[in-house]
């Protein structure tokens, strides 16, 4: 396999392929580069993905660009990795995803009607989509396709909106609530290790459900509450000079209230009704 030149000059996708290449190269390529491997890989690329995610919570672009660019570095690598062992290269991957996204538009790109509306197009998308599963895997389950790998939370949402579709859901939002009371009440009185743990599971997937009802990404919403937490604890520490872990209970509560209110007072009003 032939390793190609570097121009310093080259620009775009052709001069990081030709980056990776001369990295990967098996006589005087880097040394950390050439012992990965997919799985040595992966954790990179999930992390990278999500600092991508972080740069858009905090609103930094400059940031996001450079996160892009190492999510791309990414996807190289594990090309270039797939191109050595005789898998496909990037081009394969390019047209892939290019005929995917053509195939899955067939309202732009075919002669579909246009769906009225983004939700009645993410339908016709998932339907696209299990139409192919079925197609190429002889899929007959609507969780066919949810990845084993997602974090817990996003992948106990994806599975109760694919069982929802084909109508296993609960009838309104308060057979829900009274799930998430019946699932707590378990967890109290489980009576072994086992069994908690078992409970834990069954009160956190309900309570997945319940924010779906809502419209909330159960993902996004803890992290968001951790990020909230972690803000308010460091801001406890900084009130406390360096003795928080000295501070009885009480006097730790009571800085968190402080941090609470001071919260509360820097907070930009909420515009009053004719204003937004």
């Amino acid at each position: 396999m032939t390793v190609p030149d570097l121009d310093v000059e080259r620009h775009g996708l052709d001069r990081i392929i030709a980056i990776m290449a001369r990295l990967r190269d098996p006589v005087a390529g880097c040394p950390w580069d050439l012992a990965q491997d997919f799985a040595s890989i992966a954790p990179y690329t999930i992390e990278e993905a999500y600092e991508v995610a972080e740069a858009i919570g905090n609103g930094d672009f400059g940031e996001l660009r450079s996160e892009l660019g190492d999510l791309l570095f990414q996807v190289v690598f594990h090309s270039r990795m797939a191109q050595e062992a005789g898998h496909f290269d990037i081009a394969d991957v390019i047209d892939g995803v290019c005929a995917k996204m053509e195939r899955r538009h067939p309202h732009i790109f075919g002669t579909a009607a246009r769906a009225a509306d983004a939700d009645a197009q993410k339908a016709d998308w998932e339907a696209i989509k299990a139409a192919e599963r079925a197609a190429t895997d002889g899929a007959v389950s609507a969780l066919d396709g949810v990845a084993t790998a997602l974090p817990a939370l996003m992948r106990a949402q994806k599975l109760q909106s694919r069982a929802a579709r084909v109508g296993f859901d609960w009838p309104d939002l308060a057979s829900v609530r009274a799930k998430v009371d019946e699932e707590l009440a378990e967890f109290d009185t489980a009576t072994s290790d086992i069994h908690r743990v078992e409970e834990a599971g069954d009160l956190l997937f309900v309570v997945v459900n319940l924010l779906r009802r809502h419209d909330i990404d159960a993902e996004a919403a803890l992290r968001a509450g951790s990020a909230k937490f972690e803000r308010r604890f460091r801001a406890m520490e900084a009130l406390a000079n360096g003795d928080f872990a000295a501070l009885p209970l009480d006097a730790q509560e009571d800085l968190w209230a402080a941090v609470k209110v001071a919260e509360r007072i820097s907070a930009p009003a909420a515009p009053r009704p004719g204003e937004a």
